[in-house]
């Protein structure tokens, strides 16, 4: 495996790293202070120039705007973007509308594509994805409530969903439902399915209070109810029955996406424990990084930091080339991986900051709260750790 990073990564990374620090560090304050509606006409602006910058949804193919980066050269732009949490917006490779992005190129029909992958890829429309439910336990995902019935030439679905994240002004949302229960394998009894938020029977309850806050646009969590809401059968996305199949497709690139973002966070908490470290004063000319205490908190930190990025780095190699349900144990050791490193990290920045880590005149407090859910989603760390331990002890039982 080549360690190289090409000229075309550096390049891009420091431009960005510019970016960044120029046109989206600024409007931070004003986000954590007012929340995100507060700053969205500001964000409007920055989102033209990031399209100048030709990263502007960088994941996907010229003919929808694109850059096409391969998966190892997106989670390079991943990480320099997740320095900030207005980042991935800023550049339109925000979840959930990069998996969203992702499903419909590799499984929408021309149709679909049309209709929503064009809109979504320019930035002119959001989208969510509504699987997990409150009655149901996420680490089942097969196990669901919500179904989608033929009747006629419409699907008509019911159900209860929660944690529908970005529900909150989304054009369409990507819905998991049951449409073959009666399918011997519960692995092919439920399919997505395309529902406009303005249909009958949709209805975003409320958004959730996460943490204290309920967000706004982007920024949410949604309870969504489906009040027999009514769609064509062409809004099937993909094979009926293939639900589960397509979220695995959605979850592995995914996870790529979530854990460099993460490492972003992890590099820019460490950045701010360094430099407060290097010149907080205890007493005069008594520096706060003379502590050996301090010290083994920015080793231990630089080592996790950059063990967690090597492993992201080649499960995406690994996916590039064998595709995704060949990198599913190197996924799941990832995901548990980094979310660990991501809250150790955080935490020691905000020890070392003493008041000021509470306070939001630093994103630390912002990140310590919003991503501690990133133990939870996608898999929690227990589901991942388990499976892998299954996985390496069929290996030792079969002797493969």
């Amino acid at each position: 495996m080549d360690f190289t990073i090409s000229e075309k990564v550096l390049s891009m990374r420091a431009m960005v790293r510019d970016f960044m620090k120029k046109e989206v560090h600024p409007l931070e304050p004003a986000f954590r202070r007012d929340g995100f509606l507060a700053v969205l006409p500001q964000l409007q602006k920055v989102r033209q120039k990031a399209r100048e910058t030709g990263l502007f949804a960088a994941h996907m193919p010229p003919e929808y705007g694109g850059a096409h980066l391969a998966l190892t050269e997106f989670a390079h732009l991943s990480e320099e973007l997740g320095k900030s949490p207005l980042g991935h917006y800023c550049f339109n490779v925000q979840a959930p509308d990069i998996g969203n992005m992702e499903l419909i190129l590799e499984h929408g029909t021309p149709e679909q594509k049309e209709r929503w992958l064009r809109p979504l890829a320019r930035g002119e429309i959001r989208s969510c994805f509504t699987m997990t439910e409150p009655e149901f336990a996420g680490s089942n995902p097969v196990w669901m409530g919500t179904t989608a019935r033929k009747e006629g030439d419409s699907w008509v679905i019911r159900g209860h969903k929660w944690f529908a994240s970005s529900a909150d002004g989304a054009a369409f949302a990507v819905c998991m439902a049951v449409t073959t229960p009666d399918a011997l394998d519960a692995h092919r009894r439920a399919s997505m399915i395309i529902v406009p938020t303005d249909t009958p029977g949709f209805e975003r309850v409320a958004n959730l209070s996460i943490m204290g806050h309920r967000g706004a646009d982007w920024q949410s969590h949604a309870e969504v109810m489906y009040h027999g809401a009514r769609v064509p059968l062409s809004n099937l996305l993909g094979p009926e029955g293939g639900g589960f199949v397509l979220a695995q497709h959605r979850l592995g690139p995914g996870r790529i996406h979530h854990c460099m973002r993460w490492i972003g966070i992890c590099e820019r908490a460490f950045d701010i424990l360094c430099h407060h470290a290097a010149t907080r004063e205890l007493a005069p000319g008594d520096l706060l990084g003379s502590r050996q205490l301090v010290q083994q908190w920015i080793g231990e930190s630089r080592a996790e930091i950059d063990a967690a990025r090597l492993l992201v780095l080649h499960a995406a190699w690994k996916i590039e080339r064998e595709g995704a349900p060949a990198a599913r144990e190197e996924i799941s050791i990832i995901k548990f991986t980094v979310a660990r490193t991501l809250q150790r990290v955080l935490d020691r920045a905000i020890q070392a900051l003493g008041g000021l880590g509470m306070t939001d005149d630093t994103p630390l407090a912002f990140w310590y709260a919003h991503e501690r859910a990133g133990r939870i989603y996608d898999g929690a760390d227990e589901v991942h750790v388990t499976n892998v331990a299954k996985r390496i002890l069929k290996r030792y039982a079969t002797g493969k």
